[in-house]
């Protein structure tokens, strides 16, 4: 083949796969962006001085333009629309809803987020540093009472155990890009958030029952009752001297139950539902999908955030407060030390130090 037959197959081949003739080309005006309304055109009449120019039609589909689908609308609402209208969330641009969804998750959910989550680790990391562990400061009596019933663990352990998988996979699923990707590579990263997806799917369901049978187990003793203020004007004693006696639970404590479990919990559980589709009568759309995968985020950060504080004077930040819920029991000085009402309404008999049957072995009645 000569060098003249590949130049001119090479020239016409474009135009030959766009359906142009040589004779349409030639006819197409040198300067036909020159012309004012070039911009208003419609794709019938760029085809008069540009054939082949599909550009009026695309840019109605980057406008959010939704053209012509087969499919059922009450099914498919989408089905004909390529790229989403413009809109503008709470803390982005002015653009198409799914590059809009990407700047609130990826300029305020990601950083600020992450922000809140360390700074909130690092406060109780010096807290602890500074204060240590809340001991006892009188001698145990070896006299039990019971604090959680089996019944009342088990509704703890199972809503616990949940959200620490739903806390782990999310945070890997949110941060892990720009903290585990470089180090584990594209392939074992890829394999570990699969997994932690498929449980942060399974464990939902089981931590929003759960949620449930803790929020009717408890929300009894968790009413506002007469000390409260008092308990949170002086920080529960914990910056000063004694601390302030309560109930079976502090003011803080409320605070968590009404703002964690139930204000942020209820949040965090519905629109994780939406996002697992289990919702019923609903026709999940991708601008519902985003708004809900934003609140989500947001709700979820916040609940974490409360929740290690929950987690860490349950565990390293309080003598006892671990075996509290491991064993059910706890001794008569710390009762009287962190809560101390509790304690003065057992001595009283108005209520029972223990509620479940006591074994041969087990505590002493007090």
């Amino acid at each position: 083949m000569s060098r003249t037959m590949i130049w001119v197959i090479a020239w016409a081949l474009p135009w030959l796969c766009c359906g142009v003739s040589a004779q349409e080309k030639s006819a197409v005006a040198a300067e036909a962006s020159a012309d004012p309304q070039y911009l208003q055109q419609n794709n019938a009449q760029r085809a008069q001085v540009q054939p082949g120019n599909n550009a009026p039609v695309w840019r109605q589909v980057g406008q959010g333009a939704t053209g012509y689908s087969s499919l059922p609308m009450s099914q498919a609402p989408e089905a004909g629309n390529l790229v989403q209208p413009f809109v503008q969330y709470p803390g982005s641009g002015l653009t198409n809803a799914g590059e809009a969804w990407r700047q609130v998750r990826n300029n305020w959910i990601i950083p600020y987020g992450g922000s809140l989550l360390f700074i909130v680790v690092g406060a109780l990391a010096i807290f602890y540093w500074r204060r240590g562990s809340m001991v006892l400061h009188g001698p145990t009596t070896g006299r039990k009472i019971e604090r959680f019933t089996p019944f009342e663990r088990s509704a703890h352990w199972t809503n616990a155990i949940a959200f620490c998988v739903l806390a782990v996979s999310g945070l890997v699923m949110a941060f892990g890009k720009f903290l585990l990707l470089p180090i584990m590579g594209s392939n074992l990263f890829g394999w570990l958030t699969y997994a932690l997806k498929n449980a942060h799917n399974f464990a939902g369901p089981l931590f929003a029952v759960s949620l449930v049978v803790v929020f009717v187990t408890f929300v009894k003793d968790n009413l506002p009752s007469q000390g409260d203020l008092t308990w949170l004007l002086k920080g529960g004693g914990m910056f000063g001297g004694a601390e302030v006696p309560s109930h079976r639970f502090n003011a803080g404590e409320k605070l968590l139950f009404w703002g964690g479990v139930f204000g942020l919990g209820a949040v965090v559980v519905v629109s994780g539902l939406f996002l697992d589709k289990l919702l019923p009568s609903f026709v999940y759309t991708r601008g519902e999908m985003q708004i809900a995968h934003m609140v989500h985020a947001a709700a979820t950060v916040l609940m974490m955030a409360m929740f290690m504080g929950h987690i860490y004077m349950g565990t390293i930040g309080m003598e006892g407060a671990y075996d509290a819920m491991r064993t059910g029991y706890v001794d008569e000085t710390w009762a009287k030390e962190h809560h101390g009402l509790w304690l003065d309404d057992i001595q009283a008999g108005k209520i029972p130090a223990h509620r479940s049957p006591v074994p041969n072995s087990g505590p002493i009645q007090v």
